[in-house]
């Protein structure tokens, strides 16, 4: 779809299936975001269908793949979630352990904000994160959003900081 200094991203597919249970199974996404019982790569080619490609037909926006510009290695993933009790899309955002801590996941997320802009017109964002993830909520701070309070979302698994864009 594009490309930033570093990175490409691009629409996840079902080639994508063992990265995917690599990033699903990750320790920082299973602590921060939640165990989605995918454990295999069959299971994750599921996931992609069901979460993934649907989400893409649904909304026109989903989750993408990002991955190293020089040699195609897939670093992380980031890119707008639907969720009910939220009215707008969530940017989101997961890197594997190894790609942590270098800026993927700010030039990704600045890259597919304006991205979704100039494509899919979209407005305001929202975000949410754990509430014992620093990381992703120090990431938000710095993409220009700001922490709006707590708020419990159906069908998410507890309570999250909602953060609004602006």
């Amino acid at each position: 779809m594009f490309e930033t200094e570093r990175l490409t991203i691009r629409r996840i597919g079902l080639e994508d299936a063992p990265f995917m249970l690599a990033i699903l199974n990750d320790p920082g996404f299973l602590a921060n975001i939640g165990d989605r019982g995918v454990r295999t790569v069959e299971e994750a080619e599921e996931y992609i269908r069901v979460r993934v490609l649907a989400s893409y037909e649904a909304h026109g926006f989903g989750m993408f793949r990002v991955a190293l510009k020089e040699n195609d290695e897939p670093v992380g993933t980031v890119g707008f979630v639907r969720r009910e009790g939220l009215d707008g899309p969530d940017l989101g955002f997961a890197f594997l352990a190894a790609h942590t801590g270098k800026g993927y996941g700010r030039e990704a997320s600045v890259a597919l904000m304006a991205w979704a802009r100039r494509e899919l017109h979209i407005g305001r964002l929202l975000a949410i994160t754990a509430p014992h993830n620093a990381a992703s909520a120090a990431l938000l701070l710095r993409l220009g959003f700001r922490e709006e309070g707590r708020v419990t979302l159906p069908q998410h698994g507890g309570e999250s900081r909602l953060f609004v864009e602006g």
